[in-house]
Order: structure tokens, then C-alpha cells, then sequence
């Protein structure tokens, strides 16, 4: 596999207030969003390869199990996981940070399950915890704040999900850095590219 310098915008986006949720419809395929209470580096590890293997999330694969339980069990860190008939087809994380602010760290479906409108549903799901996340962390603050980031090498709908469920831009930044010249996938072998 080759790397190769690529310009990559970033877009940071915000809601300001429980009120900016704009919810999406109910999906017509019946859709459990469940928190996952024990943290598990081995199923989040899944997760982030599984969504972020299509779209060059790289920054964990180099993380040891400790790190992962280390960062899963900070008071206030949440999975969410949507199911659809008993498989999970996405997921939200939430990072808890000083003065009420959560970031939406990882988000995304599945590549199987995209497109089958469950995207908007997860997202309104993952917000609304986001915002009362206070409520089942007895200490940490209210919720003032949630913002998450996304970039151009993202799917091609993600910042319209994003902006459809009340997110607002509030910064872009761009710059050159070494991506894959075609995306690992979510395990070794699973993307086969013609030969170049």
C-alpha cells in the first residue's frame, strides 16, 4: 500500500443548544440504538475499522488494547451502536471535554447499510444522548456544547447529514497530508483495487 500527499479539508460544525436538533424521520426499517455500558476495545476497534476502513480513519489502528480501555473508560465516554435485526450497522462516540463541550468523535454506518436512509436517524439518536449525557454522569456538567468534525475524505453525504440535523460550520481548515492511495477497508484484503 502507498501513501501520497493529498489536500484534505476538515470542517469543524457546532450546536449551541438542545433546540438546534433538526431530528430526521424514523427510519421505515425497525432501528435499536443502544449504549454499550462495559467498555470493550475489541468491539470499538470493530466499529471504527468497520465505518472508517472506506474513508482513511487511520489515527487508532496503531493504538494497543490498553490505550483503547484507557480512553473507553473516562467517566462520560459513550458508544452508541445501531442494530438492525440483531447486526450492528453503525455508531456514534462521544468525547466529554471541560466546560460542558461533547465531540462526536466517530460516527458513521456500515458501508452495507448506507444509503438505506438510517444515517439521519442514527445522528438525531447520537445528539439527543450528547446533549443529556450530564444526566447519567452524576458530576459532570451540562451539556453547553456539541461539535464533531468531518473532512473531504468522508463520505460524499456526511457534512449534508450533519447540516440537516442542525450542525453549523464554524471553521474549515485546509492542508496537505499522506493518505493511502486507496483505503485499507475494514481488514486486510477486504478492498480489491485493479492494478495500477
Amino acid at each position: 500500500m502507498i501513501t501520497q500527499p493529498t489536500e484534505v479539508t476538515t470542517w469543524y460544525l457546532e450546536q449551541t443548544s438542545a433546540s438546534d436538533l433538526s431530528p430526521a424521520r424514523r427510519p421505515d426499517t425497525p432501528v435499536e440504538v443502544i449504549r454499550v455500558e462495559i467498555p470493550s476495545p475489541e468491539f470499538n476497534r470493530f466499529l471504527y475499522t468497520a465505518v472508517g476502513g472506506d474513508w482513511n480513519w487511520t489515527d487508532r489502528l496503531t493504538w494497543s488494547y490498553q490505550h483503547w480501555l484507557d480512553w473507553l473508560s473516562r467517566p462520560g465516554t459513550e458508544t452508541w451502536v445501531a442494530y438492525v435485526q440483531g447486526a450492528p450497522v453503525g455508531y456514534a462516540e462521544f468525547d466529554p471535554q471541560p466546560g460542558g463541550l461533547v465531540e462526536i468523535t466517530s460516527f458513521g454506518l456500515l458501508p452495507a447499510f448506507i444509503g438505506r436512509g438510517l444515517g439521519g436517524w442514527l445522528l438525531t439518536e447520537a445528539v439527543a444522548r450528547a446533549w443529556d449525557l450530564a444526566s447519567r454522569w452524576p458530576g459532570l456538567p451540562q451539556t453547553t456544547r456539541v461539535w464533531l468534525h468531518t473532512n473531504s475524505l468522508d463520505g460524499a453525504n456526511a457534512r449534508a447529514n450533519y447540516e440537516k440535523r442542525g450542525f453549523r460550520l464554524y471553521d474549515t481548515q485546509t492542508k496537505t497530508q499522506n493518505v493511502w492511495e486507496h483505503p485499507l477497508g475494514p481488514w486486510p484484503g477486504a478492498r480489491i483495487y485493479p492494478d495500477s
